[in-house]
């Protein structure tokens, strides 16, 4: 990862550019490199800033997609921003949306990307066996509609975490928050625009998730990426910042 981890108060993050902010959210097993062609883009134009999610920090007992949303609105509040771009993929779509139900002022306007909190596939329906390294790189994947995406470094990092107890715990108890979490009868509260930038081929969250999510948010928008599977940020970052982009400049240059 090129760009620096910054430590201060507690908080880790990425931060680069000036202007209108964006804040990147990464998902259960996201690395913040997920969002490195997301920051090259748009870090000319907007303050980009990308948190740290307190996965492997928070007290167990109280770990769940709500203690996260929590976390984002400390970190908010210390970094004294307001009226915000939220840009969530897959868990952090989630924690976005709970945050944005319970503080709408503050978010200018929520893009999601493979978000949990309709339905998820996580890992296709099992979890990993811990000692195989064949069965890690299999799931890692299934994640992608190219395979050759999942990179032995991503492997690697996944295989890491899956072997180690006290990180497959929290994996395990944020994943069935994220499932007990339903948000479907919430979504109707949220009337600030939502753009949806969505693979076609996403196996995690399928695609009639997305139409899901498209019927349940009054203001939104759904953009599709072909030969794209969970995280079109990562796979097509070409069509999702192009996507990403238009959205913002329809929103925020009115």
């Amino acid at each position: 990862m090129k760009y620096e981890v910054i430590e201060d108060n507690g908080f880790k993050y990425i931060e680069a550019g000036a202007g209108e902010t964006l804040v990147l959210l990464h998902g259960l097993m996201g690395e913040l490199s997920n969002w490195e062609h997301t920051i090259d883009f748009f870090k000319d134009r907007y303050r980009v800033i990308v948190p740290i999610l307190p996965i492997y920090e928070l007290p167990l007992l109280t770990l769940g997609v709500k203690s996260l949303s929590k976390y984002v609105y400390r970190f908010l509040k210390f970094k004294k921003l307001n009226q915000v771009v939220l840009i969530g993929n897959s868990l952090g779509g989630h924690v976005g949306l709970i945050f944005t139900i319970s503080h709408q002022e503050k978010v200018k306007a929520l893009v999601l990307t493979g978000s949990s909190g309709l339905y998820e596939n996580a890992f296709g329906g099992s979890f990993p066996k811990r000692e195989s390294y064949d069965y890690i790189k299999e799931k890692t994947a299934y994640t992608f509609y190219d395979p050759a995406t999942a990179t032995k470094e991503l492997v690697d990092e996944v295989f890491r975490t899956v072997n180690e107890r006290s990180r497959v715990i929290r994996i395990l108890a944020l994943a069935k928050s994220a499932i007990r979490h339903n948000m479907s009868k919430d979504l109707s509260k949220i009337t600030i625009p939502v753009s949806l930038i969505w693979g076609m081929q996403d196996k995690v969250t399928p695609p009639d998730v997305a139409d899901e999510f498209h019927d349940l948010l009054p203001n939104s928008e759904l953009n599709w990426v072909d030969k794209c599977g969970h995280a079109p940020m990562m796979e097509q970052p070409e069509i999702f910042n192009e996507y990403l982009n238009k959205f913002l400049n329809r929103i925020l240059l009115k």
